[in-house]
């Protein structure tokens, strides 16, 4: 849940290639102004990437929702791809490293998996498909008096 004042989502059409980019710089923006680190944001983006990507491939379009979460604890972000496509006929099977219907590697859903610290496919044939990915930025410890 998130705290009153928090900012909402950012919905970006994924329809080209064109929107892809789009959608990269504004994972990386968004992740950059949370606090997210060089090297998280980089696998933000490559995970926005892919499910993107898939969104537009094999969805047939849709769109990502970025929004950045607070929980009083910690600040992250939640990327949503949906898609009103074909769905996913076998999602263990196309979560596995290495399958494709795309000619591709194989490493889109379950590639991105390992990128983020939470993970859900919603998917129904014939009905669409929805990613949900989300990432907390790592908690540096507070320093101790005497150990800086």
């Amino acid at each position: 849940m998130q705290p009153s004042g928090q900012a909402s989502a950012t919905s970006l059409p994924i329809g080209s290639d064109a929107d892809l980019a789009w959608v990269r710089q504004q994972v990386r923006q968004c992740a950059a102004q949370l606090g997210f680190g060089l090297v998280q944001q980089t696998k933000l983006v490559t995970a926005a990437s892919e499910l993107a990507r898939n969104t537009l491939v094999h969805g047939g379009g849709g769109r990502a929702e970025i929004t950045p979460l607070d929980n009083g604890r910690s600040r992250g972000l939640r990327m949503c791809f949906i898609d009103n496509g074909p769905g996913i006929r076998d999602l263990e099977l196309a979560m596995t490293d290495g399958y494709t219907t795309g000619g591709g590697l194989g490493l889109g859903l379950s590639g991105a998996k390992r990128l983020v610290h939470e993970f859900s496919v919603d998917t129904e044939p014939g009905r669409g498909t929805t990613v949900t990915a989300v990432a907390w930025v790592a908690q540096v410890p507070a320093s101790r008096p005497g150990l800086e």
